[in-house]
């Protein structure tokens, strides 16, 4: 199994700016959309991707809406639920509770590491933040807008694959109002979201409350082990927001909002039974199916998240121009106790790594922009950024020490190994958009962004320095785009950009003598990539919206992370019943390291929505990428010394594995493989139909269904591939026609399809082996430690979410 380090979360970059309900983008990337709650399908959805309200339908690039009705009317009550909206992409969150992750495109983003930016950048109310702060429950949102392509040169920082944008509900300055909504289901949720408006003085300043607490029973995985800590998993969510806004007269307006979550998570680890896929394997002690969502660990993984954000916004506008000041800091205060004792060697011993992170990050921004068309041709957006992101995290790393097997095997002492990471980055920027508007049909725009990044950090292990990052990177990013509109109905574009990110360091090889190229999987080189993307957007039979964009794009060090573990020689420190280091041992441990490799991305993305009746509206959105590494050198398991990666079905012994890879620690090999574990093609189709029942109530039937192809995933393990398979979530109930109340009963996962998504090599616990050399004068003689590893009969899973029923209770009034 994996080691699991701990994630530095990479400084997030700032988002959108949106007065409404925001839409962020970047330049000749996806623009944001407004929605407003109840509208139909083919309404005109208005964006503000280019610092300007636009229908989105003229704006060149590609972009997926959430707005507040989907986040409603679909029961959306996790962030990482935004992926059945949004073909193509895949959110998660780290096993230890450090860090997110978004995938778009093709690429994936490596959650367990520090010093870069992440391949989709999260913003929350205009602002960078990280994705582990976003990935958590979801109220009172405006809109979240799913941006595709770089980002980069009209705000916040680049970013290769796309943008996530978050905007919350800000308050009304004319209106009271305030909503609940409850909902229960039957595997043990529950959920209570309300807010409150009040306009402190009409017109002029105003606020807004809301929040939410959620308890359930997290992934619903429960053990079967018979001894250890037993507890059913449970999960429960507490946060709050309150926002301000002062517009004391027409041209200066303070925007303001405070954060605060606190999440607890009890999990166990998701297991099947090996041989379920592999016949030759051993038989399970128990046979674990992955229906059945159970674990056989001794211990469940426990994650304390505390999140406090405080996020500001000025803006005075003057002489047909806005200039904008956007602030945001945060803190992140993560603990989490994660079991290490993954083949259940020692049931009754704690072995576990603890963690705890206080990270903390700020972003300062200032725009310039037009509100007035400059000389009837002109629109521009110049600014500057500043981010500093500090990430100080401290652990403890397991190893056991075992007792002689003629003395019971059992556990002789834990030693806990005390590993520290510091890391500082700072990222300044300057950045400038223009377009030109010739005649009423045709525009071009160009956008350039200077970035100026520095990184410190260093990794520490027994209070000894093994590892530094530094980085001290000035680069350039553009992007350009050409579009025009053949008739009202019709609009082509192309686009072009670049993207930078700063190097990757690796965390959760903690090898206190690391070779030369196992560092080279661990500290990479700045990425740079390029995009080519044209496309089309049309308005047929008086509604429908029919868009269709390609994009070709190439990377150069792209930072490939491995999908399974790879076997390496670990050096640790042994110590004393009184802590000192009394000698160096060699074990054999799995990571999922890095390499830098050549990566070349080709998609196609297409939506068609509208209303096919008054009273029925239908959406389709559909994503194609494939991604392709073009002969990188990986690390890999290579132990018959062929240059190509072998598929492991079981633990190699630490002699085994020392004759393959000799002082090198590990193995490389050159390979042409897929650069994601995705579905190249996914697709969602959305649609409801209503109609009145009464005079004062309307009844409703909506439906989401999923579509995910295929997907290889890591060529090493011939066992985890996806076969390609669908989901269906409806909704049915009654509503007030003016929206003031709502009753919904609901099914997702109507069909109670289960697939495995991912599936590890067979787990296995690492620990030190004690020998017996016989009886001496004081006693029994002890020899060793010596490196063992015991490769258990299940491997780590994870699948598609459980099937529940739910009824859901939404009340509002006034402004809501």
């Amino acid at each position: 199994m994996s080691a699991q380090g701990f994630a530095q979360t990479a400084p997030v970059a700032p988002g959108p700016a949106a007065p409404a309900p925001v839409t962020p983008a970047a330049p000749a990337a996806a623009p944001a959309t407004v929605v407003q709650e109840g509208s139909s399908a083919d309404s005109e959805i208005v964006v503000t991707a280019r610092r300007r309200d636009e229908s989105v339908q003229d704006v060149p690039a590609v972009v997926n809406a959430v707005t507040s009705a989907d986040i409603a009317k679909l029961n959306l009550r996790e962030f990482n639920e935004v992926q059945t909206l949004v073909p193509g992409l895949q959110l998660t969150s780290s096993a230890n509770g450090i860090g997110g992750n978004a995938q778009l495109r093709g690429v994936n983003f490596n959650i367990n590491a520090s010093g870069f930016n992440p391949t989709v950048e999260f913003y929350l109310n205009d602002a960078p933040i990280t994705a582990g702060v976003i990935l958590q429950q979801i109220y009172d949102i405006g809109q979240i807008e799913v941006l595709r392509g770089p980002q980069g040169t009209l705000r916040g920082r680049a970013s290769p694959s796309g943008a996530i944008t978050i905007t919350t509900k800000k308050p009304d300055l004319y209106r009271v109002g305030g909503f609940a909504d409850l909902t229960a289901n039957d595997i043990g949720t529950q959920n209570a979201q309300a807010g409150f408006n009040l306009p402190i003085v009409e017109g002029i300043a105003a606020v807004r409350v809301a929040g939410v607490i959620n308890q359930d029973n997290g992934n619903n995985v429960r053990t079967i082990s018979a001894t250890g800590d037993l507890r059913d998993p449970y999960s429960q969510t507490r946060s709050g927001r309150v926002s301000a806004v002062v517009a004391p007269i027409d041209w200066l307006r303070f925007e303001g909002m405070y954060q605060h979550v606190d999440r607890y998570s009890r999990q166990w680890e998701q297991l099947g039974s090996f041989n379920q896929v592999n016949g030759s394997a051993p038989a399970s002690p128990t046979l674990i199916r992955a229906k059945d969502y159970k674990s056989n660990l001794p211990r469940p993984n426990i994650t304390r998240q505390i999140f406090d954000i405080y996020n500001g916004r000025a803006e005075a506008t003057f002489a047909g121009q806005q200039l904008i000041y956007q602030f945001q800091h945060y803190t992140q205060k993560i603990d989490s106790q994660f079991n290490f004792d993954y083949a259940a060697v020692f049931p009754t011993t704690p072995v576990t790594q603890v963690t705890a992170a206080r990270i903390r990050s700020t972003s300062h921004e200032v725009r310039l922009q037009n509100q007035e068309r400059v000389l009837g041709v002109f629109d521009y957006v110049v600014g500057g950024f500043d981010n500093v992101n500090v990430s100080p995290t401290n652990l403890t790393s397991p190893t056991v020490v075992r007792l002689p097997l003629a003395f019971g095997g059992g556990v002789a002492t834990v030693v806990q190994t005390p590993i520290s990471r510091r890391g500082r980055s700072h990222e300044r920027s300057l950045f400038g958009n223009l377009t030109a508007h010739i005649g009423e049909a045709t525009e071009i725009s160009g956008g350039l962004r200077y970035i100026n990044f520095k990184d410190n950090g260093s990794l520490s292990v027994n209070g000894a320095v093994i590892s530094v990052n530094t980085a001290d990177d000035n680069k350039f990013i553009y992007t350009g785009s050409i579009k025009h509109s053949f008739s009202p109905s019709l609009m082509v574009y192309a686009s072009t950009g670049s993207s930078y990110r700063p190097g990757i360091n690796t965390v959760g090889d903690f090898n206190i003598t690391p070779s030369p190229r196992e560092l080279s999987f661990l500290n990479l080189g700045s990425e740079s990539s390029k995009s080519y993307e044209v496309g089309f957007k049309s308005t047929l039979f008086g509604g429908l919206r029919a868009n269709v964009s390609a994009y070709h794009q190439t990377f150069k060090n792209y930072p490939y992370r491995a999908g399974s573990g790879v076997f390496y020689v670990n050096t640790v420190a042994v110590r004393n019943a009184a802590g000192a280091v009394t000698s160096l041992a060699q074990q054999v441990n799995q990571f999922n390291f890095v390499a830098a490799v050549p990566l070349e991305v080709n998609g196609v993305e297409a939506e068609f929505a509208g209303d096919i009746s008054s009273q029925w509206n239908v959406g389709l959105v559909a994503s194609y990428a494939l991604g392709k590494i073009k002969k990188g050198i990986i690390p890999c398991n290579d132990l018959n010394g062929d240059g190509r990666p072998d598929t492991v079905t079981a633990t190699p012994t630490l002699a085994q594995l020392q004759a393959a890879v000799g002082a090198n620690n590990l193995g490389a090999c050159t390979t042409n493989q897929r650069s994601a574990f995705l579905p190249p093609l996914s697709v969602t189709l959305q649609s409801e139909y209503h109609l009145p029942i009464t005079n004062g109530v309307d009844g409703f039937l909506r439906g989401l269904a999923n579509f995910a192809g295929k997907s290889q995933t890591d060529p090493s393990n011939a066992f985890d591939d996806v076969k390609s398979y669908g989901t269906l979530n409806l909704f049915v109930g009654i509503r007030d026609p003016k929206g003031q109340w709502e009753l919904t009963a609901f099914a997702k996962n109507l069909t109670n399809t289960i697939k495995v998504l991912s599936r590890s090599n067979p787990v296995d616990t690492s620990y030190q082996q004690l020998g017996f050399g016989g009886i001496g004068p004081a006693g029994p003689i002890l020899t060793g430690p010596t490196g063992a590893v015991q490769t258990g009969t299940y491997n780590i899973i994870s699948t598609t979410p459980m099937r529940e029923f739910g009824l859901n209770a939404k009340f509002r009034f006034g402004s809501h």
